[in-house]
């Protein structure tokens, strides 16, 4: 095993301070202070647009910030450029050069600094990326998922601080995006170096990452653990753009320090009071979120099945889609026009077609709750 760091050791931090940047009157990055723990694989997630591949290429020194600092452990590197930087960068596009064999584009770096005796350092960097039998084969003689390893072997074999990865499966399939989704961080828990990584694949950010910062407009809507931030989104945005969820819009009935009753179309929903990012006072107004595939849908026939001290709405389904694996439902209810529900495909009710009246109920704890007038606010200033 290849270990080059030392993960618990914090003079490896990167941390940015008031980090910011601006295009004349456009601002790509407003100022944002984030650390990236040593060793950890942290990724940056986000839409085209939201700041998070200039917020890399500050940290690589790519981009000179407008305003701010940054740091990789204890030194102040905003002034450095790129090359005087402990950092490496893989691109989408991996940047191999075609005329050279597979040892000799990983054995690059270390020629470049003078070193003769390379033979020993490569074979290790390529038998930690699997491909010790490829190395003497020619670029375009391997596949993308191939060639992309490659790149993160040329890239590690300085023995970076920090590995910088700027969208680097978007170039391939699916099915191989997959596969590299699990090798990287493979290679991530081997190596023990910093990993930051840009995407705007949702899925791809919680396969790897062990804290996630969704970007929007070019600041970080949220910070976390992909668990964390899929089971307690804090704004609408991140509920989904992490996945979907449905929304109803409720006022505050009650509370009871543990629990909040709430109103919603004639009826009564529960929410934990530790699960609500609003203000919780009684007639105060609160979006409710629940995750379609948390929902169960049960025929109205057999509504008197439901076990007590379930969330229950009602409604009729409008559409369904068989995918394999799931039946996605679209159920037309009092509290939202198109509630969406996932559910298995285990012993599927027949009677759950198009027209048919319908319970959707779910356990309370799967329920969130935003600040209703705090994203009614997000959204005038997104349509502005």
């Amino acid at each position: 095993m290849t270990t080059m760091t030392n993960k618990t050791d914090p003079s490896g931090d990167v941390r940015l301070t008031g980090i910011a940047k601006t295009y004349g009157a456009f601002t790509a990055v407003h100022p944002l202070d984030l650390t990236v723990p040593q060793g950890s694989f942290f990724a940056l997630l986000g839409a085209s647009g939201c700041g998070k591949t200039t917020t890399l290429r500050m940290i690589a020194g790519l981009e000179e910030p407008s305003a701010g600092t940054v740091f990789l452990g204890d030194q102040d590197v905003t002034a450095l450029p790129p090359y005087k930087r402990p950092v490496n960068t893989v691109f989408q596009s991996y940047a191999l050069f075609p005329h050279l064999d597979i040892f000799e584009n990983v054995a690059f770096g270390l020629r470049r600094r003078g070193l003769k005796s390379v033979k020993k350092q490569v074979e290790e960097m390529l038998e930690l990326v699997q491909l010790g039998e490829q190395a003497r084969k020619k670029p375009h003689q391997l596949s993308g998922g191939q060639q992309q390893r490659v790149a993160v072997a040329r890239a590690l074999i300085n023995h970076p601080k920090v590995l910088l990865l700027d969208e680097p499966l978007g170039a391939l399939d699916l099915k191989l995006r997959r596969q590299m989704q699990l090798e990287l961080k493979r290679i991530q828990t081997e190596v023990g170096i910093t990993f930051i990584h840009v995407t705007h694949d949702q899925e791809e950010a919680m396969t790897m990452a062990d804290t996630v910062a969704v970007m929007n407009a070019g600041r970080v809507e949220q910070l976390g653990a992909p668990t964390d931030l899929y089971e307690n989104p804090r704004t609408t945005f991140v509920a989904n753009f992490l996945g979907t969820s449905n929304f109803i819009e409720a006022e505050v009935d009650s509370t009871s320090g543990e629990e909040i009753v709430l109103k919603a179309g004639g009826g009564k929903l529960v929410l934990p009071e530790a699960r609500c990012s609003a203000p919780a006072g009684t007639g105060g107004k609160v979006l409710v979120g629940v995750r379609p595939e948390k929902i169960s849908l049960t025929h109205a026939d057999d509504a008197g099945e439901i076990p007590e001290g379930r969330n229950r709405i009602t409604g009729r389904i409008a559409d369904s889609s068989f995918i394999g694996v799931s039946t996605q439902y679209v159920v037309d209810s009092p509290v939202c026009s198109d509630f969406e529900v996932y559910a298995q495909n285990i012993d599927r009710d027949p009677r759950l077609v198009p027209g048919a009246e319908v319970v959707l109920h779910w356990n309370p704890a799967h329920t969130f709750g935003l600040d209703a007038a705090q994203d009614a606010d997000a959204g005038v200033e997104e349509a502005a």
